[in-house]
C-alpha cells in the first residue's frame, strides 16, 4: 500500500492517511472503523479523537496483513498533514508483533520530527566508483576528468542526480564544466534540470501535468474531467509518458515527486489558477466539499467572500472530524480571502484560536496580531487577549501569563461575558504552576480577584465551586476553604458520572486546579480514587491520549499511596510512553515518589536532579517544591534526617498545592530525629489547621502520627494508636505501614521491647512487600535493636516481567479479552497475544485462569525488587 505527502495538501487532516486506507472499502464498512470514516468525511458523526483514529488504522492494516504480509510505502513524508504523520507515527511505534512494515521517505533528518523515535536508516549517496560507473553510463559526450570528479562531489553520489543533472544540460556546458551551480540546493537543482525538461513539451502536455501536480490523491477519472474542463486532450498524455515524467492508468502517479513540484513551481499563478478552479468544478461538492473548497481558494484572485465561506465551512467540518490542523489552515485562508474587515478581524481571531489548540503557538501569535488591525468589539479584542495570555502560558509558563489572563479575565467580566470565571480560574492555575518562582503575591493577587468576580449564575456548575473554593483558599486560608472545595469535589464526582465532558475539560487545563490534585490536598482518598479511575477510564474510552498520560499519572499516584508500586509504575511507564508517542512533556512527578518510597539514593537523586534543572528551565516552581518533598521522603526512609529536614524546610517554602501537608508531616518527623523540637513545633501547628479542617482518617491519622512524635508517656502511646486505627481505615497503605513503624521505633526507646517487636516486624512485612526498601531496612534495623531477627523475603528465582507484560497480564487476569486489552492499551490484538505468551511462559503457566494479582506480582519489576 502506498501514500505520498504532497506539499499543496499539507493542511487537509487525513488527506496521507486517505491515500493509504481509503481504497479499502469494502473494510471501512465494518463498525470497527468507524473513525475512520468519520475521519474521511465518509460518513457523519462525533469529531473522532485522533488516536482512537490511529487505533482503528493499526487494527486495520493488522487486518490486511493476516492474510499475507503488508509493507506500507509512504514517500515525501516531510510533506504528509501532521495529523496523518502524526496517526502513522503512533501505529508505526505500535508494531510489534504484526506482519506489517511502514516505511517512511523523507529529504532530510530535519524533516521527520513527526517520526522522532523510529527506527532510522540514513540513505547515503553512492561510493566513488559507483557514482562514477553511473555517471558514465549518463554522459553521452567526452567529459573532462577533472568535471566528473566534480559532478560526483558535488552531487554526493545521490543516483537521481548523477541520471538528471547531465541530461538537463547542454553538451558544451557539460563537456566544459560551466553549467554546474554551486551554491543552490541539492533537490533545487534536480528539479531546475526538470523544468528545463518540460520547457520543450506541447503546451497541452505542460497543461496536463501541472493539473496532475495541483491534483494530489492521483485520481484519474478527476484529473480527466478537468482536463475536458481545459479543453485538454487525451493525446497529451502520451507526451508526458512518452518523456518518463508521469503515469496514467488506475492512478496517476509522477515519476518522482520532484517532478511534481518542478511542474508545480515552474507554472505561471494564472495557470495555476486556471487548473485549480478546473479541479474545483470537476470535484463532487457532496462526496469531497474540503478539496472541493480548497482549489477554490488557489483559484481565488483577490478577496471573494463565497470561497471564504466555503472554507469557513470546511474548517467546521475538519473541527468535526478532529483536524484541527486542517480547521486552522481553512480559517487562515478564509481570513486572507474576506472583504469586509470586521468579519475578516473575526476570522483571524478563529483561526488563530484553531492554530493555537493545533500546537501551533507562534502560527497563532502571528494571526492574533493581524486581528488586531482590523476593527473588532469589546469581546473580540477581551477574547483575543485570554488567547494571546494562554499562548503566553504555554510558551514559557513563565511569570508573565497570570497577570495577562487576569487582565482579559476582568476584561470579560466587565462584558458578561461567561467566560470570565473560566479565565479566572485559569489565572489562578497559572500562578499556583509558577509558585514559588513567580512573585511573593501572585497567587493572591490572581485569588482576590477571582474572589471578587461575579457570581455564577445558579445553579453554580462544579467549575464554579472550585473557582470560588480556590479564591478563598488563596485569600482567607486552608481552613475557610474546606467546605467550598468538598462542595466542588462531590460537584464533580456528580457530574463525571453524567457529563464525561466535564472530567476531560479540567484534565485539559492542565494545571494543579483539576479535580484529581485537589482531593489530596483534601486528604479525601475516596474522592481521589474514585476520580482519577474514572478519568483513567473515561481517557482510554474516547482514546483521549492528550490527557491520557496525565489521567494515569494521577492514577499511579492513588496506587502509590495505596502500596501497590507494580501497578503505579505500569501506569507510569504507559504514561511515559503515551507522553512520547504524541510529542507531549512527560509528567514525572509519580516517578519521583516512586524512587523515593523505594530508597534507592543514586537513582532517586538524579531523577530530582533532572526534575529541577527542567522545572527551572520551564518556570515550573510547583515542580520545584515535589522535589524537594520526594527527597525529604528518600532520607526519611534512608534516616538520614539531616539531608530530610533541610530538604522538607525547602518544600515548606512555599504552600504547593496537593502536598504542603505531606512536606509539613516529612518536616516533623525529621525535625524530631534532628532534635530540632522548635522547627517540629512550628510545622506541627500549620499541619493541624489544615487537618482539623480537613477532618478526614487520612489527614487526623497523619495529624495523629506527627502530635505523637512530639509527645510522650501516655499521651504518645494513645496518639500512635489512633494514628493506625485512623490511616487502618484509608487506602493509604503507606503511611499506615510507616506509623506501625514509628510506633515501634517508639516502643523500643520505651524499652517495651515485646510490644515493640510485633509493630516492627508487621511494619517490616508490609514496607518489604509494596517495595519501599528503605524504610523496611529501616524497620529491620530497630527490629534487631530489639533481639529479633526480621523475617527474609524469598522470591522465586523467576525472570522478571516487564512493566507492559505485567499490566496485560493483571488485564487478562481481571476478565478482558485480547480485544478488550489492546483498546485499552492502544495495542493491536496481535501484539497482545505476543506479550501473553510471553508472560505464560515467565510464569510457567498455559492458561488465563492461571492469572492472579500475587503471582503476578511476585515476578513484577517492583513487587519483586
Amino acid at each position: 500500500m502506498r501514500a505520498a505527502g504532497v506539499e499543496s495538501e499539507m493542511e487537509i487532516a487525513y488527506g496521507g492517511l486517505h491515500q493509504l486506507c481509503g481504497r479499502l472499502g469494502e473494510r471501512l464498512s465494518d463498525p470497527r472503523y468507524e473513525a475512520l470514516t468519520t475521519a474521511f468525511g465518509i460518513s457523519s458523526g462525533q469529531p473522532p479523537d485522533r488516536f482512537v483514529v490511529g487505533l482503528a488504522v493499526l487494527n486495520l492494516l493488522t487486518e490486511v496483513a493476516e492474510g499475507k504480509p503488508l509493507i506500507c510505502l509512504i514517500d515525501d513524508a516531510q510533506w504528509l498533514d501532521r495529523i496523518s504523520a502524526q496517526t502513522l507515527a503512533f501505529v508505526a511505534r505500535r508494531l510489534l508483533a504484526e506482519r506489517v512494515a511502514i516505511v517512511f521517505a523523507v529529504r532530510a533528518p530535519e524533516d521527520s520530527r513527526e517520526l522522532a523515535g523510529l527506527p532510522e536508516l540514513d540513505v547515503r549517496g553512492l561510493g566513488y566508483s559507483d557514482a562514477r560507473a553511473l555517471l558514465d553510463r549518463s554522459i553521452t559526450v567526452v567529459v573532462d576528468e577533472h568535471v566528473r570528479d566534480r559532478f560526483v562531489a558535488e552531487t554526493r553520489g545521490n543516483p537521481l542526480a548523477l541520471i538528471e543533472l547531465p541530461g538537463a544540460m547542454p553538451a558544451g556546458q557539460v563537456a566544459g564544466g560551466f553549467g554546474l551551480p554551486v551554491v543552490r540546493p541539492l533537490a533545487r537543482r534536480i528539479e531546475d534540470g526538470f523544468v528545463r525538461r518540460l520547457q520543450p513539451l506541447p503546451s497541452e502536455t505542460r497543461r496536463l501535468l501541472l493539473t496532475a501536480a495541483a491534483e494530489p490523491v492521483g485520481d484519474a477519472p478527476l484529473l480527466w474531467r478537468a482536463a475536458e474542463r481545459l479543453g485538454i486532450e487525451p493525446g497529451a498524455a502520451a507526451v508526458a509518458e512518452s518523456a518518463g515524467l508521469i503515469e496514467i492508468g488506475a492512478r496517476v502517479r509522477f515519476r518522482h515527486p520532484l517532478i511534481r513540484s518542478a511542474v508545480y513551481r515552474a507554472a505561471s499563478g494564472e495557470d495555476r489558477r486556471s487548473v485549480h478552479l478546473a479541479l474545483a468544478e470537476a470535484t463532487d461538492g457532496r462526496r469531497d466539499p474540503d478539496r472541493r473548497a480548497w482549489h477554490n481558494a488557489y483559484a481565488a484572485v483577490g478577496l471573494d467572500e463565497p470561497v471564504a465561506g466555503e472554507l469557513e465551512g470546511a474548517a467546521a467540518r475538519a473541527q468535526s472530524r478532529g483536524g484541527v490542523a486542517a480547521a486552522a489552515a481553512f480559517l487562515a485562508r478564509a481570513a486572507e480571502l474576506t472583504p469586509g474587515p470586521g468579519r475578516r478581524a473575526e476570522r483571524t481571531l478563529a483561526a488563530a484560536d484553531a492554530k493555537f489548540r493545533a500546537g501551533e503557538p507562534d502560527a497563532a501569535y502571528d494571526l492574533l496580531a493581524a486581528a488586531e488591525i482590523g476593527p473588532m468589539d469589546d469581546l473580540q479584542r477581551a477574547r483575543l487577549a485570554r488567547l494571546r495570555a494562554q499562548i503566553v502560558f504555554a510558551h514559557g509558563r513563565g511569570s508573565e501569563a497570570g497577570p495577562l489572563l487576569l487582565d482579559a479575565a476582568n476584561q470579560l467580566e466587565a462584558l458578561n461575558d461567561p467566560a470570565a470565571r473560566e479565565t479566572y480560574l485559569e489565572a489562578l492555575g497559572a500562578a499556583i504552576f509558577v509558585g514559588r518562582l513567580g512573585s511573593l503575591r501572585g497567587i493572591q493577587e490572581a485569588a482576590e480577584a477571582a474572589r471578587a468576580a461575579r457570581p455564577a449564575v445558579p445553579p453554580p456548575g462544579s467549575m464554579d465551586l472550585l473557582l470560588d473554593g480556590m479564591a478563598t483558599r488563596f485569600t482567607a486560608g486552608y481552613a475557610a476553604a474546606v467546605p467550598q472545595l468538598r462542595k466542588a469535589l462531590e460537584a464533580f464526582r456528580q457530574e463525571a458520572q453524567t457529563n464525561e465532558v466535564t472530567l476531560l475539560r479540567w484534565l485539559w487545563l492542565a494545571c494543579p486546579v483539576a479535580p484529581e490534585p485537589i482531593a489530596p490536598d483534601l486528604w479525601d482518598d475516596d474522592a481521589w480514587h474514585e476520580l482519577a479511575g474514572r478519568a483513567v477510564k473515561l481517557a482510554r474510552g474516547v482514546g483521549a491520549l492528550g490527557v491520557l498520560p496525565m489521567a494515569l499519572s494521577y492514577r499511579a499516584g492513588v496506587h502509590l499511596h495505596a502500596g501497590e508500586f507494580a501497578a503505579a509504575a505500569a501506569l507510569v511507564t504507559e504514561a511515559e510512553a503515551i507522553a512520547e508517542a504524541t510529542g507531549n512533556a512527560p509528567l514525572g512527578y509519580t516517578r519521583l515518589l516512586l524512587a523515593a518510597w523505594r530508597g534507592e539514593e543514586a537513582p532517586a537523586m538524579r531523577l530530582v536532579e533532572a526534575q529541577i534543572k527542567d522545572a527551572t528551565l520551564r518556570s515550573e516552581g510547583r515542580a520545584l517544591g515535589l522535589a524537594a518533598h520526594v527527597t525529604a521522603v528518600l532520607y526519611n526512609g534512608l534516616s538520614r534526617y539531616d539531608l530530610a529536614l533541610g530538604a522538607a524546610r525547602q518544600a515548606c517554602e512555599h504552600e504547593d498545592l496537593g502536598f504542603f501537608g505531606s512536606s509539613l508531616a516529612e518536616l516533623i518527623e525529621a525535625a524530631v530525629r534532628s532534635d530540632d523540637a522548635e522547627s517540629a513545633a512550628e510545622a506541627l501547628r500549620q499541619l493541624e489547621d489544615r487537618t482539623l479542617a480537613a477532618g478526614t482518617d487520612w489527614a487526623l491519622g497523619i495529624l495523629a502520627r506527627s502530635r505523637a512524635l512530639l509527645a510522650g508517656g501516655r499521651q504518645a502511646d494513645a496518639l500512635y494508636q489512633e494514628a493506625i486505627d485512623r490511616l487502618g481505615r484509608t487506602r493509604i497503605v503507606v503511611q499506615h505501614a510507616r506509623a506501625h513503624l514509628l510506633y515501634g521505633e517508639w516502643l523500643r526507646r520505651e524499652q517495651r521491647r515485646q510490644d515493640a517487636r510485633w509493630h516492627l516486624r508487621l511494619a517490616h512485612e508490609r514496607l518489604s512487600e509494596i517495595g519501599a526498601t528503605a524504610f523496611a531496612e529501616r524497620a529491620g534495623r530497630e527490629l534487631a535493636a530489639t533481639g529479633a531477627t526480621a523475617r527474609s523475603r524469598t522470591v522465586e528465582r523467576r525472570e522478571l516481567l516487564t512493566a507492559q507484560e505485567a499490566q496485560i497480564a493483571h488485564l487478562a487476569a481481571d476478565g478482558l479479552t485480547n480485544q478488550e486489552i489492546g483498546t485499552q492499551l492502544f495495542l493491536s490484538r496481535h501484539t497482545v497475544e505476543w506479550h501473553l505468551r510471553k508472560v505464560f511462559t515467565k510464569l510457567a503457566i498455559s492458561s488465563r485462569k492461571q492469572l492472579n494479582a500475587p503471582l503476578i506480582d511476585a515476578v513484577s519489576p517492583i513487587s519483586a525488587g
